[in-house]
């Protein structure tokens, strides 16, 4: 099926992304909350360990032969810091800063979870870019499926009668 997006579809997949977030969230026990603030987009509380997470989230759809672009998580230009943003966010509530990318085409998405501190340390590359990115080709994926580190669903949509 072809994606045809409609004017409106990057504030509708940004919010079903912190939806289903949030729902994978509470299916695990955690108190959640989606949050309208700068630097951060949901709020997650773990009542068995205590930790709180401030998560930045990135919901992107890729039409055909765009599967395996990247996805840009922070950007530095033009005087921009949105790493900072949300450091200084997770600090203002008292959590730890984490991310979460989600991902869909016309047959599949994926829900990627992760600390900004484990990304930093495994993915984030140099430091001196314009931009960190989120990479999505085949041995990416292969090696986030693989680390213990990443919290990843994985959906495939299977649309019997959705012909307009």
């Amino acid at each position: 099926m072809e994606i045809v997006k409609s004017t409106r579809h990057q504030k509708i997949i940004g919010d079903f992304g912190e939806s289903l977030l949030c729902n994978w969230f509470s299916r695990s026990g955690f108190e959640v909350t989606i949050v309208d603030h700068t630097g951060i987009d949901v709020v997650a509380f773990n009542p068995n360990t205590g930790q709180r997470l401030g998560i930045s989230v990135k919901s992107r759809t890729r039409g055909k032969g765009t599967e395996t672009s990247s996805v840009n998580i922070f950007s530095y230009r033009k005087g921009k810091n949105d790493r900072q943003k949300v450091i200084d966010a997770c600090k203002a509530f008292a959590c730890d800063p984490w991310i979460a990318i989600y991902i869909e085409s016309s047959e599949i998405a994926d829900l990627f979870v992760l600390s900004l501190k484990h990304y930093d340390r495994v993915y984030r590359g140099n430091t001196n870019r314009a931009i960190d990115d989120w990479k999505m080709g085949e041995k990416y994926i292969k090696k986030y499926e693989i680390d213990p580190n990443i919290k990843h669903i994985h959906i495939a949509f299977s649309a019997s009668s959705w012909n307009w």
